[in-house]
């Protein structure tokens, strides 16, 4: 699953307009047109798309990179909670598994708990006991840190669509 997917599914899930995306994208500093960001969330139709290779990743009309799909997520945190004060630090970019950051900033954004993702993920047909999503949770390097996979994540997008539309 590449951030191209995440971006996708996330934008449907939440039922995020194209104009609302060019607008998160800038609150997280990416200057993006609105024909750029339907390149994002748009698949190249191709040979190897096909019924031929099904196991190929998507192949998208622009490729969204690590920082972009990060500074979307700051922007969403932003659109949904306000602007950090000026005193606060500054959001900033993180390397690691991005189906972890991912999770954290769209509970961050959303407001959720961790009982509101276990609940999610059960509309999805998932079920993950608590120790197991806090590790998910958790910061990279920690001991008890679980890198998330792409099943979780799908889940997670598709029990936001199911919960937000």
């Amino acid at each position: 699953m590449n951030h191209n997917d995440r971006l996708t599914r996330l934008r449907y899930g939440l039922d995020i307009k194209d104009e609302d995306m060019v607008e998160i994208f800038a609150m997280g500093g990416v200057t993006l047109s609105k024909e750029e960001v339907q390149a994002l969330l748009k698949k190249q139709l191709t040979e190897t798309t096909e019924a031929a290779d099904e196991r190929a990743e998507n192949v998208y009309e622009m490729t969204c990179t690590d920082e972009q799909f990060e500074r979307f997520l700051n922007g969403l945190i932003i659109s949904q909670r306000g602007a950090k004060n000026d005193n606060e630090p500054a959001l900033e970019l993180n390397s690691g598994n991005a189906n972890n950051l991912m999770l954290k900033k769209i509970k961050i954004a959303l407001k959720l708990t961790s009982d509101d993702i276990l609940d999610i993920l059960e509309e999805a047909g998932v079920v993950i006991s608590n120790s197991e999503l806090s590790a998910v949770l958790r910061r990279e390097g920690h001991r008890n840190y679980k890198p998330c996979g792409d099943r979780y994540i799908r889940n997670f997008l598709k029990g936001l669509a199911l919960r937000y539309r």
